[in-house]
Order: C-alpha cells, then sequence, then structure tokens
C-alpha cells in the first residue's frame, strides 16, 4: 500500500514538473536581441526607427518568435563589442548572428545549427596588394579589424600569437584607415564588407585577397545570464531553427534582404525630385 502511495506521488510529481515547463513559454512573453549594426545583408540599423536592427538575421529570429508565440524585439545597442557586452551580463538575451568561439561559449548557450555559413576575407586598398596565398602571409603586416570581433576560434588563436591587428570600433573605420594606408589590410566578412564599402563609395578603391581566411557559421546565440534562459526555449529555438534551416528560409531571406540594403542605399543616393510651382 505505502509502496503504492509513493508512485501516486511520483507520478503527480512528474505530472507537475511536466506541466510547468509546458508553461514555461509563459514567464517570457517577450525577448530582446542586438548584433553588429554594419552587417547587411544580415544586420543593420533601420532608417525608418534607428534604434532597431533589421535585415536577414532579424527577419529570421522574428520569424521564429511568431512561431514560439513569443515577441522578439531586435534593437541597436551601439557597435559590435557592445552588442557583446549586453548579452554577456544578460541585459540583452540573445545575439542574432555570432561565430562559435571559446570565450563566448563561457557566457552564452548556442542555438544550433547554424543558420548561415559566411567566409571572411583579407580586404586590401587596390593601390597597394601584396602577395598571399594563406594566413603566413599576414605576419609582417599590419592589419585592422573590430573591437572582440571573431573569425572562428581556429584563426582568432593564429592570430592572437602570430598576427599584429589593430581593433576599432566600426568597419567604416576599419576601411577609412587602410585607404589612408595607416592598415596594410583589414579582416571581415566579404558580403557585408562589399555591401558597405560600396554604400561608402570604397569599394573600387578595395579589393579581397583569395582564400578566405576562414569560413564559418552563424548562429544564433542565448545569454547565461538572461532571465529567459531555460531548457523549454533552448529545446524550441533548436527545433525551430532546425525545420527552417531544412527549408531553406534562411536563404530566402538573405537574397531578399540584399535587394532591401540595395533598394535604401539607391533611396538615399537619389535626391529628392523637385516640385513645380503650383500654378
Amino acid at each position: 500500500m505505502r509502496e503504492l502511495v509513493s508512485l501516486k506521488v511520483i507520478s503527480l510529481l512528474t505530472f507537475l514538473s511536466v506541466s510547468g515547463l509546458a508553461g514555461a513559454v509563459g514567464k517570457c512573453e517577450r525577448l530582446v536581441a542586438t548584433g553588429n549594426p554594419e552587417y547587411p545583408p544580415y544586420l543593420w540599423r533601420d532608417p525608418q526607427s534607428p534604434q532597431h536592427l533589421i535585415g536577414a538575421n532579424a527577419d529570421l529570429l522574428t520569424l521564429i518568435g511568431e512561431q514560439l508565440g513569443v515577441k522578439v524585439e531586435i534593437i541597436h545597442t551601439g557597435p559590435w563589442s557592445r552588442a557583446q557586452d549586453e548579452v554577456r551580463t544578460g541585459r540583452v538575451d540573445l545575439l542574432a548572428g555570432a561565430f562559435l568561439t571559446l570565450p563566448r561559449l563561457e557566457t552564452m548557450d548556442y542555438v544550433h545549427p547554424a543558420f548561415f555559413n559566411t567566409p571572411s576575407v583579407v580586404w586590401v586598398n587596390k593601390d597597394k596588394v601584396f602577395p598571399y596565398s594563406g594566413w603566413e602571409d599576414l605576419r609582417e603586416r599590419t592589419g585592422g579589424t573590430l573591437v572582440n570581433n571573431s573569425f572562428g576560434q581556429q584563426f582568432d588563436s593564429y592570430a592572437k600569437a602570430n598576427l599584429n591587428l589593430e581593433e576599432v570600433p566600426s568597419l567604416t573605420q576599419a576601411f577609412q584607415k587602410l585607404l589612408l594606408g595607416r592598415t596594410d589590410y583589414v579582416l571581415y566578412e566579404r558580403y557585408p564588407g562589399m555591401a558597405l564599402a560600396d554604400t561608402l563609395g570604397m569599394l573600387d578603391s578595395l579589393e579581397t585577397l583569395e582564400p578566405p581566411i576562414s569560413s564559418e557559421g552563424l548562429f544564433l546565440t542565448l545569454s547565461h545570464n538572461s532571465a529567459c534562459n531555460d531548457a523549454w526555449l533552448r529545446g524550441q529555438l533548436a527545433k525551430k531553427m532546425t525545420e527552417l534551416t531544412s527549408a531553406g528560409l534562411p536563404e530566402t531571406l538573405l537574397q531578399r534582404n540584399l535587394e532591401r540594403w540595395k533598394a535604401q542605399q539607391l533611396q538615399t543616393a537619389v535626391p529628392p525630385q523637385k516640385q513645380d510651382d503650383p500654378q
């Protein structure tokens, strides 16, 4: 009889535990995310609402939130280094796109699988191209990169031990220093670099060297210090990410946001038509 009562108690506790897990979504009805604001077509500041970020990563995360019944807001928190600090501390819940590195693993949970795979390259001044076939050719030169930027754990370890890299807050500054001859090269991802260089009118003055220094997966990360970080949310994020990447949705969003970015730049570049005086 005592064993029967114990079994009933265990069953009741199990039921309550499962019920509590099922209702976990209820305690987090809103998630806040941030990311690199100089990252088109993945992320950039919304011209209509500069305190928010838009782009392929933002669209993907918003869609996942809708499917989970959780409102997601993707906000601008400053340069890339500041965005990472905001997530590390838990003031912001999520990074909407980051490479996998050991330091970040200490403060963030990665949502698998990666939703994009993006190559990072060596950017140089077209008038000062140097022989390059791999990492070793960067050793005796001065390079530029963003504060707290990463190109994957393997390259990061090599760079720390062997390369002279000067960090700046923004890619705009990095490219400016390169064209002024203050650095020999800049390390950054190919497609966001092309998009921003084109916007700045620098694309014709810059060139990328082959092969890429790395090609890394881009992940969604969830802060260890986020009040919303629990087993239910991590599991659901991974489930939805698996479903959407298997369906090829990230690539569709990428192409859509490439066109969106180009359209916005054209709109900015074209001055408004002068209106005729009323007759």
